[in-house]
Formats: C-alpha cells, structure tokens, sequence
C-alpha cells in the first residue's frame, strides 16, 4: 500500500474533527466605558447597558466556561454578575487606565 492512496483521508479527518471542537466561551460577555456592555452569546453582538463601569479604558471581564458572566472591574473596583460591588472589590491599586505616561 502505498502512502499516497490515504493522501485524501487527512482533510477529511481533520474536517470532521474541527466540527467537534467547541470555542472558548469565557470572553463572550464584555463591559466597558460609561455603563456600555456587548453580549456575544447569541452570536452576533447585542448592546448591554446595565453596567457598573464609567471608564475610558483599562477594564477586564471574566466568564465562566459557558459564557456566564462572573465579574468585571476598572482596575480599581470588582463588580459581580448583579452588577454589585464584590466584597473586598474596592480600594484596588489598578488603574483605569491602560496608557502611563513617562
């Protein structure tokens, strides 16, 4: 047999398996800027405007494995999924900033 005969067998396993891979979900929920949001689950972006945050930038978001929004933060403050501050979520030595000048 040779090796040439199987040649075709390649993209179609690798075809197959890339329909079985599931994507990360932990980065479909976004806050940012003057209380704005972006929910990617649904696929495709829908506008949130429940959000706790009033900054320019420098802010992260955390979900979990399936998309389910965990906390946010400036920086300096940590807000839950209810939009709340988290206990010990204030008084952060981060910065709403990303820039620093020198």
């Amino acid at each position: 047999m040779s090796g040439g005969r199987f040649i075709w067998l390649l993209p179609v396993v690798l075809g197959y398996a890339s329909l079985t891979v599931t994507a990360q979900k932990e980065g479909l929920v976004w806050y940012f800027g003057d209380l704005a949001g972006l929910d990617f689950r649904p696929g495709y972006p829908v506008p949130l405007s429940d959000g706790a945050l009033s900054t320019i930038e420098g802010c992260a978001t955390i979900s979990d494995s399936e998309g389910q929004l965990l906390f946010y933060t400036d920086g300096i403050t940590v807000f839950n999924r209810k939009h709340q501050v988290m206990q010990g979520g204030t008084g952060l030595f981060g910065d709403p900033s990303g820039i620093h000048y020198f």
